[in-house]
């Protein structure tokens, strides 16, 4: 679907599943643009999205096969790879092997992936890590529902006249929703409740913020459901009508408000005003999150929200749902097509003998997984104690995302047989694979997604596939067809996986089960190459697709009636103490996504937040001697990680919070995930990431510096450093424990790796460790190194527009003082990174201006105009400074 050079595509980050247009650049890069036609999102892209077109560089791609370190022809890599997975089954069984998988692939990679395993090889041990995001909620709507299906769609925030986000950053996680639900919230008065430990940027739109206790949210809930039974809110028709288990769950839920003040340490008065709002409005959006769904009890929390909903019959009508927001592109794709270990495609059951045969007999498997295979926590520590000897790992980087992360990585070095398929080789994982295979990555691959709203979209490839990087699925089928199963894996190109997949859905449904596009079956492959955008399932004679479900009040259990689970309170596994006083919680920023293998690669989207850092309280901050800007360790019973501290208000106290992205490509000791226990839900497997017991100290320094430079830099040299792409090269912040020995030949290793024989201009203050160093080619300036006994002051977004301009020889020394001189302008830390606005500006446009608004500082610079996540820093700039002048 090509139209004047342009390609409509799908976003590859969140669950939102954004339309985007792409057109290729001569350079390699690409221009895009959001796709107005695609129902999603109309047109708008998040920062991320945005700059899409800037992260296709080819610098770091796997470009060729690789065993042991050399290169190969895929013939011996896929042939080692089957007889490795051959030998491995013949002398232990199937399941002696596994394949770790990632909501970064298509529907159709999952498809293939999935069929192999659990109908050709005959072991269940394919998980994905989709498991760390959102099997909490497969799990709670399976128990409920009967099925795996999202009620809800997107239309109903704007039909909501209430929206309760629980657990969900929207603004940072999943922009483009946020903004739709703000735009309701000024066009319809839609009412705004965010119930989370921090005061995030979603807040900005808050009518109430409830700054709950981590991991008591099912109290919260349970309080609910008792208030709206005694206030004579339910809706007993739909309760009797198409519901089962309504006393147990109540009977479970009893509890006071005082009782979830005291769980939850809520100010009662703010508990009732959230119970008062679903007594007093009918239609009521529940959006919940990794917050909900990271927990020990997310499947409990998940049920707990849903038996409130379904108390009062607020299910699958216009403005009124539970809605889970996932967290990657095809997190519900890979769902549809079993990608998880206790799951078979198609949402058919693994336990379920009838669905096993119906799988199987449509496979013409020679058998099948006949039960639930390893979830990903459980399936690593398998690789550790041996019983997994054979591990292919595709799209995922587990040693950097899984929790107790040190133990993941020695458990895959210790494997005898590892194959990462992957886009790049400089991931954390990739550096312990026997077998590198390089995959098509966005822009070169094509397939389709599934978004949060069970919306089917194409992503289509407008690239070449540089090198000999292929299909995720075509790697599969090639070692189907080694493992002796070719006849049945002898897929052309994608579209023939989907119309199988398409046609398994309607096998022996009948209505049945939720998912059903068979309609689709009989699709060509040019019908395939148009497919517009559309909801499952596709249902009566003109296969028209349904935007809610369950509104009918028939739903996917033997007797069609939904069911309440009991959700009794349990606090989280770990628990804090003298030791580990504070909580640990994780999660995404802004402007980044996973582990950075893409977002990294721009300067762009590097600019906002630029090195590791923990949040915390003011209050914890002091009782710790930490002040902002400090080195921190942040350590619990599992390991520990280096980040800088940031002090904030918005944090809850007794809390902290550190992002998950940086890994050791970016940053030396910041993978949070080490220091995370390896504690699941019991239900679903899901990891508990949102709550570890840590304690967090000064990281004792003797210096701390900053630079710039062309080269990339070796962090691996540095007690804490963290790198990022910068304008022409890259920033680095580093410290070291001890002085370094000669700082005129740190400076050099820093600025010139490469031994070019640069000018270097320096200034020592050895007293005070101040040393101070220009390097330069000609009058090009090639990089800049600041050092000093604690966290270095410089104009870092001034500092890196220095790289690569000319500088005549008279100006050279301001460059030294680290600050720009009364002729050029400082930005300031970038707080709009879709136009690169900086904080400096945004203030001025507030100072010399006067602009009194968050509007009126967009028509001014652009900073927030496009996806509006930096809406709530400008909004803090200009409380800053009105009261500021107020004082």
């Amino acid at each position: 679907m090509s139209e004047a050079g342009w390609t409509r595509t799908t976003c590859p980050y969140c669950g939102v599943g954004c339309g985007v247009l792409a057109r290729p650049r001569e350079d390699g890069s690409a221009e895009i643009k959001g796709d107005p036609e695609h129902p999603a999102n109309f047109g708008r892209l998040c920062s991320k999205g945005s700059a899409l077109g800037e992260t296709l560089s080819l610098d770091d791609r796997l470009l060729h096969p690789i065993v042991d370190g050399q290169r190969t022809s895929w013939d011996e890599a896929l042939n080692l790879v089957a007889s490795r997975f051959s030998q491995t089954i013949a002398e232990h069984g199937p399941d002696s092997v596994a394949l770790y998988v990632s909501g970064q692939i298509l529907t159709e990679d999952y498809y293939a992936a999935n069929k192999l395993m659990k109908g050709f090889i005959g072991t269940a041990n394919i998980d994905t890590n989709s498991r760390l995001c959102m099997a909490s909620s497969v799990a709670g709507h399976k128990r409920a529902f009967g099925s795996d299906t999202v009620p809800g769609c997107y239309e109903d925030l704007d039909e909501a006249e209430a929206v309760v986000l629980v657990g969900s950053n929207l603004a940072w996680c999943h922009p483009v929703l946020y903004q739709r639900l703000r735009a309701a919230s000024q066009a319809n008065g839609t009412k705004v409740v965010v119930i989370d430990p921090r005061s995030t940027a979603t807040c900005e739109i808050a009518d109430l913020h409830l700054p709950i206790k981590p991991g008591t949210d099912v109290a919260l809930f349970n309080g609910l459901l008792t208030h709206l039974a005694r206030k004579g809110q339910l809706d007993e028709q739909f309760v009797a009508r198409s519901t089962n288990g309504f006393k147990d769950a109540l009977a479970t839920a009893e509890m006071t408000c005082g009782e979830v003040a005291a769980i939850t340490e809520l100010p009662e008065a703010q508990i009732r005003q959230l119970y008062d709002l679903y007594c007093t409005t009918q239609k009521i959006v529940t959006i919940y999150s990794q917050g909900v769904n990271q927990s020990s009890a997310g499947t409990d929390k998940v049920n707990a929200i849903i038996n409130c909903h379904l108390a009062t019959g607020r299910i699958g009508k216009p403005g009124a749902s539970p809605l889970s927001v996932t967290g990657q592109p095809n997190a519900m794709g890979g769902r549809e097509v079993g990608g998880l270990a206790n799951m078979l495609a198609a949402h058919m059951e693994i336990d379920n003998a009838e669905h096993r045969r119906i799988v199987q007999d449509f496979w013409q498997s020679p058998h099948i997984a006949q039960r639930a295979g390893l979830k990903a926590v459980d399936l690593f520590k398998a690789v550790g104690d041996g019983r997994i000897k054979a591990l292919w790992i595709m799209a995922t980087n587990p040693v950097d995302s899984l929790p107790d992360a040190d133990r993941v990585r020695e458990a895959i070095a210790g494997c005898p047989f590892v194959v990462v398929s992957d886009v790049t080789a400089a991931t954390d994982t990739a550096a312990l694979a026997h077998v590198l295979l390089p995959s098509a990555a966005w822009g070169e691959k094509d397939g389709t997604v599934t978004n949060s709203e069970r919306r089917i979209s194409r992503q289509r490839a407008f690239l070449s596939a540089p090198g000999e990087a292929v299909a995720d699925w075509w790697q599969i089928a090639e070692v189907a067809k080694r493992l002796g199963h070719g006849a049945l894996f002898s897929y052309q190109d994608a579209s023939e996986i989907f119309a199988e997949y398409a046609e398994l859905t309607g096998t022996d449904n009948g209505g049945t089960r939720d998912l059903d596009i068979s309609p689709l079956a009989n699709l060509t492959a040019a019908e395939y190459a148009e497919l517009a955008p559309f909801q499952w399932p596709l249902t009566g004679a003109n296969a028209a697709p349904r935007k809610r479900m369950f509104g009918d009040g028939h739903f996917y259990r033997p007797d069609h009636r939904a069911q309440f689970i009991p959700t009794p309170y349990r606090p989280p596994q770990s628990t804090v103490d003298e030791q580990f006083p504070l909580v640990l919680n994780t999660g995404r920023i802004r402007d980044q996504w996973h582990t950075m293998t893409r977002t990294g690669k721009t300067s762009r989207l590097m600019s906002h937040i630029a090195e590791p850092f923990v949040e915390i309280h003011p209050e914890d901050a002091a009782g710790r001697q930490l002040e902002a800007a400090d080195l921190a360790i942040i350590e619990s019973g599992a390991g520990r990680a280096l980040a800088r501290i940031a002090i904030s208000e918005r944090q809850r106290q007794g809390s902290v919070f550190v992002p998950m992205h940086w890994n050791d490509q970016f940053a030396r000791e910041a993978r949070i995930g080490a220091a995370i226990f390896a504690n699941t839900d019991p239900v679903s497997g899901q990891p508990e990431l949102k709550h570890t017991p840590v304690r967090v100290s000064r990281f004792e320094t003797a210096w701390q510096a900053f630079a710039v430079t062309l080269a990339q830099p070796n962090l691996s040299q540095f007690d804490y450093a963290a790198a990022a792409r910068a304008g022409a090269g890259y920033r680095i912040e580093m410290a070291g424990c001890t002085e370094p020995d000669d700082w005129t030949a740190l400076a050099h290793a820093i600025l010139d790796p490469g031994n070019t024989s640069i000018d270097l201009l320096a200034y020592h203050d050895r007293a005070n460790v101040g040393y101070r160093f220009a390097g330069f080619s000609g009058e090009r300036c090639v990089g800049l190194f600041y050092a000093a006994r604690g966290p270095v002051s410089v104009a870092r977004s001034w500092a890196i527009e220095q790289l690569e301009s000319a500088v005549p020889p008279e100006h050279r020394l301001r460059l030294l003082a680290g600050r720009p001189g009364a002729d050029a302008v400082d930005r300031g830390p970038i707080v709009c990174a879709c136009f690169g606005v900086g904080a400096n500006e945004i203030i001025g446009a507030i100072k010399e201006k006067g602009c009194r608004s968050v509007e009126e500082v967009g028509t001014c610079t652009n900073a927030g105009t496009n996806c509006g996540s930096c809406r709530s820093e400008i909004g803090r700039l200009l409380t800053s400074m009105h009261l500021d002048r107020a004082g």
